[in-house]
Parts: C-alpha cells; sequence; structure tokens
C-alpha cells in the first residue's frame, strides 16, 4: 500500500508519523483492500476561538478509486489522529454493510402492465391502475420510449415497480411491446 504522510504549519514528529503509520497498518489488517492512504496534520488558527487547533485529515482509496475521507480537530494531534482514523474505519464498515446487502437479481422480472387512470402534467407525475387492481404513482423522470405529453388517461403502459416511503412507485414506465401480427 502506498502511504503519504504530510504536515502543514507543524513539524512533523516521529512519534505522531509512528501513531499514523500504526493506525494505517491496524486499518489495512481489517480491509486488506485499501490501496492508498493519506494523512496530513495540519496546525490552524480556529476562527472563532482565535485558538489554535490541531487538524488530522485522512484519506483511504480502494480499487475502482472509492475514496473515504475524515477530517477531524481537536486539542491535540494524537487526538485527532484517533478520531480521524475512527471516523474512516466507521465509513468503510458501513460501505462494506451495505455492500453485502445488496440484493442481486439473477433473472429479470418481467413488467407489469397497466393503464394511466390519474395524469398531473403540470406537476410531472400520475398513476397507473395495475392489472388486477391498485394503483401505482409514477414519475415523469421514469417515462422511457415515450413523452410525458403523450399519456392521456386510459394509456396502456408496462411497468417495474419498488417499494418506496408511500408505497409502491414506478420505476421505469414504457409503452407495451407490439405483438407481431397485430400492429
Amino acid at each position: 500500500m502506498d502511504l503519504q504522510i504530510e504536515s502543514r504549519n507543524v513539524v512533523m514528529t516521529p512519534r505522531w508519523k509512528t501513531e499514523i503509520e500504526q493506525r494505517m497498518a491496524d486499518l489495512q489488517a481489517g480491509h486488506e483492500d485499501v490501496m492508498h492512504g493519506r494523512v496530513t496534520l495540519t496546525k490552524n488558527r480556529h476562527h472563532k476561538k482565535n485558538a489554535l487547533v490541531a487538524e488530522a485529515f485522512v484519506l483511504v482509496t480502494l480499487p475502482g478509486r472509492q475514496t473515504f475521507t475524515a477530517r477531524k480537530e481537536d486539542k491535540t494531534f494524537e487526538e485527532a489522529i484517533r478520531a480521524a482514523f475512527a471516523a474512516v474505519e466507521t465509513e468503510l464498515r458501513k460501505f462494506r454493510e451495505k455492500r453485502a446487502t445488496k440484493e442481486i437479481r439473477t433473472e429479470p422480472i418481467p413488467p407489469i402492465r397497466g393503464v394511466i387512470t390519474k395524469i398531473f402534467p403540470e406537476k410531472g407525475y400520475g398513476f397507473i391502475l395495475k392489472d388486477g387492481g391498485g394503483e401505482v404513482y409514477f414519475h415523469k423522470n421514469a417515462l422511457r420510449d415515450v413523452e410525458f405529453q403523450e399519456l392521456a388517461d386510459g394509456t396502456e403502459v408496462v411497468f417495474n415497480t419498488e417499494a418506496g416511503n408511500k408505497g409502491d412507485h414506478a420505476t421505469v414506465v414504457s409503452r407495451p411491446p407490439a405483438i407481431p401480427g397485430l400492429e
């Protein structure tokens, strides 16, 4: 792993450098795919308190240029370094948890058939009545291969749905495919 350690407005001490190297090694032990790390220590004047503040900035890069950063200020560099590495560790853990819970679809889900029942052109959304009953919200940004102005009550469509905060909503709405021989 490539590690860069820098300081601004302060001279880097061997103790800080050793702590940074150890914390980066610990971080990499839990996240073997960390490719690059950069830590910058900066001594700043706090604009409100007019006091000197220790700042630690930590950046780590994973494959695919995925980067995670944390910038923490404290009274001492030791505390700022500790807080910044803890924050990056938390971000990496959340990222991994989120990726681990991704649902992977192996087969495409066939679109649902329906008919536009309500449309609000001035607001850019409407509702679709599903075959078999039940209404689904759709927004003009979900339209594919059809313009919002072309839609009216009774227009037949096919769509995919996804659960939202207020119930299911259509994620992709398009005209039904033409059936050969019936054009």
